[in-house]
């Protein structure tokens, strides 16, 4: 794909079927980002692989051990702008609407990413998916927070995705609950960052 040629910063997520996405990225030495496991520790961490990687480093790097072991976290404070966003999907349409584990990590991430900056309504989300997990999915169970997709890749073709997609605007903190800042430690960061902008930031009762 050209977007993927002309991409700079691409953030892929972590699992096993996205690992030819990542192990491509960096061989095309390109930055991969990766969220953090659950978002736990932080948003992101940068894999580094070692001077001098051989195509085997580079697959190695790529797997979930790679990414454990050599990668460095990415903090607020660092300036980030992600060309490319590539994410997993359990099904995907045609119109871009998809479905997730239901856990809602990868709108959440993508929600934290609009509030640091480090994407806008511009940047573009590809879903790697196999072919049948290309369905049909009814515009009701698409909410105003869900995350859509501009491109589906699958083994045999390249989707466009038609109309128009919705996308995060930022974090909806009415829809956030105190657990989830626990859970989730680089929620309150973004929080205090957001109050300090004046922004309502109350939390889900």
């Amino acid at each position: 794909m050209d977007i993927f040629k002309k991409a700079k910063t691409v953030k892929v997520n972590p699992d096993k079927p996205q690992e030819w996405v990542r192990y491509k990225t960096l061989d095309e030495r390109k930055v991969l980002l990766v969220p953090t496991p659950r978002l736990r520790t932080g948003l992101f961490n940068r894999i580094v692989p070692p001077s001098g990687a051989n195509t085997a480093m580079l697959k190695r790097c790529a797997t979930r051990e790679g990414i454990t072991n050599y990668s460095t976290p990415v903090g607020l404070e660092h300036k980030v702008n992600i060309d490319l966003v590539v994410i997993g999907s359990v099904a995907v349409s045609s119109k871009g609407y998809r479905i997730g584990k239901g856990e809602g990590y990868a709108d959440m991430e993508y929600a934290m990413m609009v509030t640091m900056g480090a994407v806008n309504q511009d940047t573009v989300i590809v879903s790697t998916v196999h072919d049948c997990q290309v369905v049909d999915i009814p515009d009701e169970l698409n909410d105003e927070h869900d995350l859509m997709v501009d491109y589906i890749v699958t083994p045999t073709r390249i989707i466009n995705c038609e109309g128009d997609r919705q996308r995060p605007t930022g974090i909806q903190w009415s829809k956030v609950t105190p657990q989830m800042l626990k859970e989730i430690p680089v929620l309150k960061d973004l929080r205090e960052k957001e109050r300090r902008l004046g922004r309502d930031v109350s939390l889900k009762e």
